[in-house]
Protein backbone atom coordinates (compact mmCIF):
# COMPACT_ATOMS: atom_id res chain seq x y z
CA UNK A 1 0.00 0.00 0.00
CA UNK A 2 2.90 2.74 0.49
CA UNK A 3 4.46 2.02 -2.46
CA UNK A 4 1.18 2.47 -4.24
CA UNK A 5 0.83 5.87 -3.02
CA UNK A 6 4.41 7.25 -2.72
CA UNK A 7 3.58 6.07 -6.79
CA UNK A 8 0.28 8.43 -6.75
CA UNK A 9 2.26 11.32 -5.59
CA UNK A 10 4.73 11.03 -8.56
CA UNK A 11 2.20 10.85 -11.17
CA UNK A 12 0.29 14.15 -9.59
CA UNK A 13 3.95 16.45 -9.91
CA UNK A 14 3.32 19.02 -12.53
CA UNK A 15 6.02 19.39 -15.13
CA UNK A 16 7.60 22.88 -14.47
CA UNK A 17 10.72 22.97 -17.11
CA UNK A 18 8.52 25.44 -19.43
CA UNK A 19 9.26 28.04 -16.62
CA UNK A 20 12.85 28.20 -17.35
CA UNK A 21 12.52 29.19 -20.93
CA UNK A 22 9.44 31.44 -19.57
CA UNK A 23 11.63 33.78 -17.63
CA UNK A 24 14.18 34.17 -20.08
CA UNK A 25 11.93 35.38 -22.65
CA UNK A 26 10.49 37.65 -19.99
CA UNK A 27 13.85 39.36 -18.66
CA UNK A 28 14.23 39.39 -22.76
CA UNK A 29 11.40 41.19 -23.29
CA UNK A 30 11.79 43.63 -20.17
CA UNK A 31 15.50 44.64 -21.41
CA UNK A 32 13.65 45.09 -25.37
CA UNK A 33 11.85 47.29 -23.49
CA UNK A 34 14.19 49.33 -21.66
CA UNK A 35 16.06 49.53 -24.76
CA UNK A 36 13.59 50.99 -26.72
CA UNK A 37 12.84 53.68 -23.98
CA UNK A 38 16.42 54.53 -23.52
CA UNK A 39 16.61 54.76 -27.49
CA UNK A 40 13.72 57.58 -27.38
CA UNK A 41 16.24 60.10 -26.88
CA UNK A 42 19.24 59.46 -29.31
CA UNK A 43 22.26 59.40 -27.56
CA UNK A 44 24.37 58.07 -30.41
CA UNK A 45 27.39 56.64 -28.70
CA UNK A 46 24.80 54.85 -26.47
CA UNK A 47 22.86 53.29 -29.17
CA UNK A 48 25.93 52.32 -30.60
CA UNK A 49 27.09 50.65 -27.41
CA UNK A 50 23.82 49.07 -27.05
CA UNK A 51 24.04 47.85 -31.17
CA UNK A 52 27.32 46.15 -30.70
CA UNK A 53 26.24 44.21 -27.66
CA UNK A 54 22.82 43.58 -28.87
CA UNK A 55 24.28 42.15 -32.10
CA UNK A 56 27.32 40.33 -30.29
CA UNK A 57 24.81 37.90 -27.96
CA UNK A 58 21.79 38.05 -30.73
CA UNK A 59 24.06 36.61 -33.78
CA UNK A 60 22.65 35.17 -37.52
CA UNK A 61 20.74 37.59 -39.92
CA UNK A 62 19.99 41.18 -39.64
CA UNK A 63 18.79 42.45 -36.32
CA UNK A 64 17.15 46.21 -36.15
CA UNK A 65 20.44 48.03 -34.87
CA UNK A 66 22.18 46.72 -38.25
CA UNK A 67 20.11 49.71 -40.14
CA UNK A 68 21.96 53.35 -41.02
CA UNK A 69 21.20 55.84 -38.27
CA UNK A 70 18.37 58.22 -39.65
CA UNK A 71 20.89 61.27 -38.43
CA UNK A 72 23.17 62.49 -40.72
CA UNK A 73 26.85 61.38 -40.79
CA UNK A 74 27.62 64.98 -40.62
CA UNK A 75 25.65 66.06 -37.44
CA UNK A 76 26.30 62.48 -35.52
CA UNK A 77 26.83 62.99 -31.55
CA UNK A 78 24.46 62.91 -28.81
CA UNK A 79 21.22 64.48 -28.32
CA UNK A 80 22.27 67.20 -26.75
CA UNK A 81 24.47 68.38 -30.02
CA UNK A 82 21.27 69.10 -32.16
CA UNK A 83 21.61 72.23 -34.25
CA UNK A 84 19.72 75.35 -32.76
CA UNK A 85 16.62 75.57 -33.91
CA UNK A 86 12.49 75.94 -33.00
CA UNK A 87 11.90 72.02 -33.24
CA UNK A 88 12.42 69.67 -30.32
CA UNK A 89 14.54 66.35 -30.52
CA UNK A 90 11.15 64.44 -30.99
CA UNK A 91 10.85 66.25 -34.35
CA UNK A 92 14.07 66.11 -35.62
CA UNK A 93 14.05 62.82 -35.01
CA UNK A 94 10.99 62.48 -36.59
CA UNK A 95 12.22 64.31 -39.83
CA UNK A 96 15.37 62.71 -40.09
CA UNK A 97 14.21 59.15 -40.24
CA UNK A 98 11.64 60.01 -42.85
CA UNK A 99 14.78 61.45 -45.40
CA UNK A 100 15.79 59.25 -48.85
CA UNK A 101 19.21 58.50 -49.33
CA UNK A 102 19.32 61.37 -51.86
CA UNK A 103 17.90 63.79 -49.11
CA UNK A 104 20.67 62.22 -46.68
CA UNK A 105 23.75 62.71 -48.80
CA UNK A 106 22.72 66.52 -49.54
CA UNK A 107 22.31 66.75 -45.64
CA UNK A 108 26.13 65.77 -45.43
CA UNK A 109 27.36 67.93 -48.31
CA UNK A 110 25.44 71.07 -46.62
CA UNK A 111 27.29 69.66 -43.45
CA UNK A 112 30.87 70.11 -44.75
CA UNK A 113 29.85 73.95 -45.68
CA UNK A 114 28.59 74.79 -42.33
CA UNK A 115 32.19 72.87 -41.09
CA UNK A 116 33.78 75.70 -43.49
CA UNK A 117 31.57 78.59 -42.39
CA UNK A 118 32.54 77.65 -38.76
CA UNK A 119 36.05 77.43 -39.28
CA UNK A 120 35.93 80.92 -40.76
CA UNK A 121 33.94 82.08 -37.63
CA UNK A 122 36.57 80.38 -34.79
CA UNK A 123 39.41 82.00 -36.46
CA UNK A 124 38.10 85.51 -36.96
CA UNK A 125 36.74 85.59 -33.58
CA UNK A 126 33.06 85.87 -34.73
CA UNK A 127 31.31 83.77 -32.21
CA UNK A 128 29.30 86.35 -30.90
CA UNK A 129 28.18 87.28 -34.39
CA UNK A 130 27.68 84.64 -36.60
CA UNK A 131 26.66 80.99 -35.64
CA UNK A 132 25.02 78.54 -38.28
CA UNK A 133 22.30 75.46 -37.76
CA UNK A 134 21.80 72.84 -39.96
CA UNK A 135 18.40 71.07 -39.90
CA UNK A 136 16.26 69.04 -42.69
CA UNK A 137 15.17 72.97 -44.12
CA UNK A 138 18.55 73.56 -44.94
CA UNK A 139 21.94 75.39 -43.19
CA UNK A 140 21.58 79.06 -41.81
CA UNK A 141 23.88 81.17 -41.09
CA UNK A 142 22.31 84.29 -38.84
CA UNK A 143 24.62 87.31 -38.45
CA UNK A 144 23.90 90.12 -35.50
CA UNK A 145 22.89 93.15 -37.25
CA UNK A 146 25.23 95.37 -35.72
CA UNK A 147 28.37 93.54 -37.43
CA UNK A 148 26.61 94.81 -40.79
CA UNK A 149 24.79 98.11 -40.13
CA UNK A 150 24.37 100.96 -38.06
CA UNK A 151 21.15 101.41 -36.13
CA UNK A 152 18.24 102.53 -38.36
CA UNK A 153 19.98 101.68 -41.24
CA UNK A 154 19.77 99.47 -44.17
CA UNK A 155 23.33 99.87 -45.56
CA UNK A 156 26.31 97.30 -45.00
CA UNK A 157 28.97 99.31 -43.34
CA UNK A 158 32.06 99.28 -45.39
CA UNK A 159 34.31 98.19 -42.30
CA UNK A 160 32.77 94.71 -42.49
CA UNK A 161 32.46 94.21 -46.12
CA UNK A 162 35.30 91.86 -45.84
CA UNK A 163 32.97 89.19 -44.21
CA UNK A 164 30.10 89.68 -46.44
CA UNK A 165 32.94 88.97 -49.25
CA UNK A 166 34.78 86.34 -47.36
CA UNK A 167 30.90 84.32 -46.99
CA UNK A 168 30.05 85.04 -50.67
CA UNK A 169 33.05 83.25 -51.63
CA UNK A 170 31.89 80.23 -49.21
CA UNK A 171 28.74 80.07 -50.65
CA UNK A 172 30.37 79.45 -54.43
CA UNK A 173 29.30 75.55 -54.33
CA UNK A 174 30.35 72.68 -56.73
CA UNK A 175 25.97 72.35 -56.92
CA UNK A 176 24.52 75.89 -56.59
CA UNK A 177 22.11 75.88 -54.21
CA UNK A 178 18.60 78.24 -53.50
CA UNK A 179 19.52 80.97 -50.64
CA UNK A 180 16.99 82.90 -48.97
CA UNK A 181 18.24 86.02 -47.60
CA UNK A 182 15.93 87.19 -44.68
CA UNK A 183 15.97 90.48 -43.07
CA UNK A 184 14.66 90.61 -39.07
CA UNK A 185 14.28 93.29 -36.71
CA UNK A 186 13.38 94.53 -33.23
CA UNK A 187 9.70 95.30 -32.14
CA UNK A 188 10.87 98.94 -31.25
CA UNK A 189 9.30 101.43 -33.60
CA UNK A 190 10.85 102.97 -36.51
CA UNK A 191 10.10 105.69 -38.33
CA UNK A 192 12.78 108.06 -39.81
CA UNK A 193 13.15 109.73 -43.17
CA UNK A 194 14.55 106.31 -45.23
CA UNK A 195 11.43 104.05 -43.31
CA UNK A 196 8.30 104.01 -41.68
CA UNK A 197 7.78 100.48 -40.56
CA UNK A 198 10.70 97.58 -39.65
CA UNK A 199 8.72 95.97 -42.19
CA UNK A 200 10.71 97.85 -44.93
CA UNK A 201 13.99 98.37 -42.72
CA UNK A 202 13.72 94.56 -42.36
CA UNK A 203 13.43 93.72 -46.01
CA UNK A 204 15.84 96.48 -47.16
CA UNK A 205 18.43 95.09 -45.29
CA UNK A 206 18.14 91.73 -46.87
CA UNK A 207 18.27 93.56 -50.24
CA UNK A 208 21.44 95.43 -49.76
CA UNK A 209 22.77 92.24 -48.40
CA UNK A 210 21.88 90.12 -51.18
CA UNK A 211 23.91 92.71 -53.28
CA UNK A 212 27.00 92.79 -51.32
CA UNK A 213 27.04 88.75 -52.17
CA UNK A 214 25.91 89.14 -55.67
CA UNK A 215 29.05 91.31 -56.31
CA UNK A 216 30.70 87.94 -56.72
CA UNK A 217 30.09 86.90 -60.24
CA UNK A 218 30.62 83.34 -59.52
CA UNK A 219 27.22 83.16 -57.53
CA UNK A 220 24.16 83.29 -59.77
CA UNK A 221 21.25 85.53 -59.21
CA UNK A 222 18.73 83.62 -59.82
CA UNK A 223 19.29 81.78 -57.14
CA UNK A 224 18.97 83.98 -54.50
CA UNK A 225 15.67 85.65 -53.08
CA UNK A 226 15.46 88.21 -50.52
CA UNK A 227 12.60 88.96 -47.85
CA UNK A 228 12.07 90.72 -44.58
CA UNK A 229 9.45 89.84 -41.45
CA UNK A 230 9.63 92.94 -39.88
CA UNK A 231 9.69 92.00 -35.86
CA UNK A 232 7.39 88.96 -36.58
CA UNK A 233 10.04 86.25 -36.78
CA UNK A 234 11.58 86.81 -32.77
CA UNK A 235 14.16 83.96 -31.63
CA UNK A 236 14.28 85.61 -28.53
CA UNK A 237 12.17 88.20 -26.37
CA UNK A 238 12.06 91.80 -26.98
CA UNK A 239 11.60 92.45 -23.09
CA UNK A 240 15.41 92.61 -22.41
CA UNK A 241 18.39 94.21 -24.82
CA UNK A 242 19.87 91.51 -25.47
CA UNK A 243 17.08 89.45 -26.41
CA UNK A 244 16.54 92.37 -28.71
CA UNK A 245 19.68 92.63 -30.01
CA UNK A 246 19.60 88.59 -30.90
CA UNK A 247 16.18 89.46 -32.90
CA UNK A 248 17.59 92.41 -35.09
CA UNK A 249 19.47 89.70 -37.38
CA UNK A 250 20.21 89.01 -40.83
CA UNK A 251 20.17 85.34 -42.07
CA UNK A 252 21.36 83.44 -44.88
CA UNK A 253 19.56 79.60 -45.42
CA UNK A 254 21.21 77.21 -48.02
CA UNK A 255 18.06 75.28 -49.07
CA UNK A 256 19.29 71.33 -49.93
CA UNK A 257 19.30 70.27 -53.78
CA UNK A 258 16.63 68.80 -54.29
CA UNK A 259 15.40 70.10 -57.87
CA UNK A 260 16.25 72.81 -59.94
CA UNK A 261 14.63 75.89 -58.00
CA UNK A 262 12.70 79.10 -58.92
CA UNK A 263 14.64 83.04 -60.06
CA UNK A 264 15.03 85.65 -57.57
CA UNK A 265 12.57 87.46 -56.31
CA UNK A 266 12.26 90.23 -53.84
CA UNK A 267 8.81 88.85 -50.84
Amino acid sequence: MSKRRKKGKHEEHIDESWLLPYSDLLTLLVALFIVLFASSSIDMQKFQSISNAFNAELTGGSGMFDYPSPIPEGSKGSSDELPESDETQEEHYEKTSTLSEEERAELEKLAQIQNHLNAYVQENGLGDQLNTALTVEGLSLTIRDNILYTSGSAQVQSENMPIAREISKILEMDVPRSIIISGHTDNVPIRNSQFSSNWELSVMRAVNFMKVLLENPNLKPELFTAKGSGEFQPIATNETAEGRAQNRRVEILIQPKIEENSQASIE
